[in-house]
């Protein structure tokens, strides 16, 4: 047990970011490996709250690619991937939707079990979430093509924090899957949210990924760039690097990407000074 007086000290030097950030939006995008654990979940979701208590208005974006798989695999549905995407057939969309349909439903009801008030919502919704197919070839998968905020400004507004799966509409009635990081870039940027965070179960980008404390602190979104066009990027940073890069051309102010199962990374990142993972710019402060 710390001394009390360590307490007050991390929540005055708290204090600033609070004011800075009151009423503004965060975005903040909850997937992958990290979901399979209970501790790491409702860590994260009272991590949420406790922004949403000092006047952020979070925006909670997941997908689900591991519940995706387990049922895959229990209906007997083979997983194929192309492109470095799931192939989503007419099939495996359905899997797709009932696994993202149910891992909403668990994370809004984790917020509530933790003393929230939250609204589960698929892209479909209102069509919130529109996107157009990629290819052939990767049958329902789609790139978000619009957002319609108004839907989340009412939740938002009232207090609620909407939970959103990254199913989009096709605009005709269908569904696409759409990579989460990309539709929480995309629902970002619509909303002016001042920031996009990005859980992911690494310590953000790493300039040797075999080497977890090599963190880069504060990225560009020219460095972004490079980074995947040479492949210094792994493959998976590089929907993640895209995502950001696209919000912040979108007109997001900062990114960060964070380790989602380190206690406490969300508010250590946004309300304290240390920061702990990697927050991507348009340009470095200063230029």
């Amino acid at each position: 047990m710390f001394p009390p007086e360590i307490h007050a000290s991390v929540l005055n030097q708290a204090l600033p970011y609070i004011q800075e950030f009151r009423g503004q939006t965060f975005v903040i995008k909850y997937g992958g490996s990290i979901m399979n654990s209970p501790e790491a979940t409702e860590g994260v979701i009272r991590n949420v709250l406790l922004l949403a208590l000092v006047g952020i208005q979070p925006i909670l974006v997941h997908g689900g690619g591991p519940e995706i798989d387990r049922w895959l695999e229990r209906l007997g549905i083979e997983k194929k991937v192309s492109q470095g995407l799931r192939v989503t057939d007419d099939e495996t969309m359905e899997v797709v939707e009932m696994a993202l349909g149910r891992a909403n439903k668990a994370l809004a009801a984790k917020v509530v079990e933790c003393g929230g008030e939250a609204v589960g919502l698929s892209g479909r919704d209102d069509d919130l979430m529109v996107a157009e197919p990629i290819s052939e070839e990767l049958g329902r998968v789609g790139k978000v093509s619009r957002i319609e905020p108004a839907v989340l400004r009412l939740i938002t507004d009232n207090g609620w924090i909407p939970v959103i799966c990254s199913v989009a509409s096709d605009g005709k009635g269908g569904a696409l899957n759409v990579n989460a990081d990309s539709a929480a870039a995309a629902i970002a940027a619509a909303v002016g949210a001042t920031k996009l965070i990005l859980l992911t179960d690494t310590n953000g980008v790493l300039t040797d990924k075999n080497d977890k404390d090599s963190t880069i602190s504060v990225l560009t979104a020219r460095a972004a760039k490079e980074m995947i066009a040479t492949g210094a990027a792994d493959k998976g940073m590089i929907p993640k690097l895209e995502a950001a890069v696209s919000a912040l051309e979108g007109g997001v102010p900062a990114v960060h990407l964070i380790n989602g199962s380190i206690p406490n990374a969300l508010l250590i990142e946004v309300l304290t000074e240390a920061g702990i993972g990697t927050m991507l710019q348009r340009v470095k402060v200063g230029e």
